[in-house]
C-alpha cells in the first residue's frame, strides 16, 4: 500500500490518487494528514503538500486540488523530460510539476468548464484544448506521467513487487443506420428513390431493388460478420443501437420496426450492447430516459452503457443525466475533430462532478479514435488512417492501457466511400489480436 501525506485531504485529491496509483499503476493508496503515521509506515509513500517533511519522494502542490469550484488557472506548457508538462513548481522534487493537479485538470474535463467557442453541433472542439494547441493529444499523457512516477517509486523501493496492466482493446460500433435501403418505409423510400434518380446514382438505384428484392444483402447489415470477426479473434466488441424519433440528425430504422428490434435482440445474443442517445438528449433528460425505457423493452436487461450521437456532451449536465438514469459506462469521451485522447488517458476512470465536488459512479471509456474523424475531417487515405490506429494502439500499448476504437457498421461495410475498409478492419482486428 502507498501512503500519501497531505495537509488536507479532499475528494479531488483522493480522486487524482486513485486514478493514478490504483487504476493505472495497480498500487492502494491511502491517506494521512498525521506526521507521526507518515513517518512510521514502512512501505511506499509520497508527501504531497507545501513543504517535505524530510528526504521522503515529495511532491510540492498547487491549490487545484485543495479549492472549490472554477478558476483560472495559469497554463505554461513545457517539458519534463521527453514529455509535455504544466503547473510548473520550484522544488527539490524529482518532479518539477505538480503532476496530480496536472492529471486533475485533464479528467475532470476542467478546461471544457471554463469560457470556450463551441463548433456547430455545441461541442467542446479539439482545437481549444490545451492538448491539441501543445501537441500532445495524441499521448495517453496521464498514463505516461504515471510510469515516469512509478520508475522513481521503483529506485526508492527496489524491493517493491509492482504489478503490471494487460493492454487491452475494445473495439465499438455506433449503429446510426442500421440498414442502407432495407426497413426505411414507403414514404422515406421513395424520397430517396428520387434523390437517386435526380443524382445519377444509377448504381445506388439497382443496388436498391437488389436488396429490397432479396437478391442481394444490404450492405450495412455487416452485424453477422462483426460477430464472426469477435470470435474469429477473441475481442468482444460493443454495439451502440440508437433508439430516437427521427429527427434532422436522427435518421435511423423506425424505432416500431419489428425488424430493426429483432436485430438489436440478436446481437445483444452474442455481443455487448449499449443505447446510442439521439441528437437532442444532450440536455435532455426526459428523451435519455425514454430511449433507455426503449432499448431495455427490446433486450430485457438493464442497458448500462451509452455513447452519445454526434460525441454531443455539455459537462457536467449531459453526465449528471446519464447518472440520474443509472448508465454505469460512457463512451463518448473522444473527440469527433482529431484523434487522441481527450481526458489525456487511455485508462477508464470515473466522472469528477466539478458543481458538487464529488466523484459520480459513472465510468468514462475514453475512445482514442473515430473511423469519420480520419475519413471525413482530416481527409487522410484508406492507408494512412488505419497506419494512425495502429500508432495510436501504439502509444497505449506503451503504457498497457486501454485502446477503444469508434466505427461504424457503414464504413466497415467497405460500401460506397468506405471502399477498402472492410479488409483494413479485419487486419486492424488480427493486429491487435496480437499485442
Amino acid at each position: 500500500m502507498l501512503l500519501v501525506y497531505t495537509h488536507k485531504i479532499t475528494p479531488r485529491v483522493t480522486y487524482t490518487f486513485k486514478h493514478i496509483f490504483t487504476r493505472i499503476l495497480q498500487i492502494p493508496v491511502d491517506f494521512t494528514t498525521k506526521v507521526e503515521t507518515f513517518i512510521a509506515h514502512d512501505g511506499l509513500k509520497i508527501s504531497y503538500t507545501k513543504k517535505p517533511l524530510g528526504n521522503e519522494f515529495f511532491v510540492k502542490s498547487i491549490d487545484l486540488l485543495f479549492n472549490q469550484g472554477i478558476d483560472y488557472p495559469d497554463l505554461n506548457v513545457t517539458k519534463w523530460e521527453d514529455t509535455s508538462c504544466f503547473f510548473q513548481v520550484n522544488s527539490s522534487s524529482p518532479i518539477p510539476f505538480d503532476v496530480f493537479a496536472a492529471s486533475f485538470y485533464l479528467l475532470s474535463r476542467y478546461e471544457e468548464y471554463l469560457p470556450h467557442v463551441k463548433d456547430e453541433f455545441e461541442r467542446f472542439p479539439a482545437e481549444e484544448s490545451l492538448a491539441y494547441q501543445n501537441k500532445f493529444l495524441d499521448k495517453p499523457i496521464v498514463d505516461i506521467w504515471a510510469l515516469k512516477i512509478k520508475n522513481i517509486l521503483i529506485e526508492i523501493y527496489p524491493d517493491y513487487k509492482f504489478e503490471n496492466r494487460k493492454f487491452e482493446f475494445i473495439p465499438t460500433i455506433d449503429v446510426d443506420i442500421a440498414f442502407d435501403y432495407k426497413y426505411k418505409g414507403f414514404v422515406r423510400s421513395i424520397g430517396a428513390i428520387i434523390k437517386d434518380l435526380f443524382g445519377f446514382k444509377i448504381h445506388r438505384l439497382i443496388e436498391r431493388f437488389m436488396v429490397i428484392s432479396n437478391v442481394k444483402q444490404d450492405p450495412f447489415d455487416v452485424y453477422d460478420k462483426l460477430i464472426s470477426l469477435q470470435k474469429k479473434f477473441k475481442i468482444q466488441t460493443i454495439f451502440f443501437f440508437q433508439l430516437g424519433d427521427y429527427s434532422t440528425y436522427d435518421k435511423n430504422i423506425s424505432i416500431k420496426n419489428s425488424n430493426y428490434k429483432l436485430l438489436i435482440k440478436n446481437v445483444a445474443d452474442y455481443a455487448k450492447v449499449g443505447l446510442h442517445p439521439s441528437y437532442f438528449t444532450m440536455k435532455n433528460d426526459e428523451k435519455l430516459k425514454q430511449e433507455k425505457k426503449r432499448m431495455e423493452a427490446i433486450v430485457n436487461t438493464p442497458v448500462i452503457r451509452s455513447r452519445q450521437h454526434f460525441l454531443r456532451v455539455e459537462l457536467p449536465e449531459t453526465y449528471q443525466n446519464l447518472v440520474d438514469v443509472e448508465i454505469a459506462e460512457d463512451y463518448t469521451m473522444g473527440f469527433a475533430q482529431h484523434y487522441g485522447f481527450r481526458a489525456g488517458t487511455c485508462t477508464p476512470f470515473y466522472f469528477y462532478d466539478l458543481d458538487f465536488e464529488i466523484q459520480t459512479p459513472l465510468k468514462v471509456m475514453p475512445f482514442a479514435v473515430m473511423d469519420g474523424t480520419l475519413k471525413d475531417y482530416l481527409n487522410l487515405s484508406t492507408k494512412r488512417s488505419f497506419d494512425t490506429i495502429y500508432k495510436l494502439a501504439e502509444e497505449v500499448k506503451r503504457v498497457e492501457g486501454t485502446f477503444i476504437t469508434l466505427f461504424h457498421n457503414e464504413s466497415i461495410s467497405g460500401a460506397g466511400r468506405w471502399r477498402g475498409w472492410d479488409r483494413k478492419y479485419e487486419e486492424l482486428m488480427d493486429k491487435l489480436s496480437k499485442l
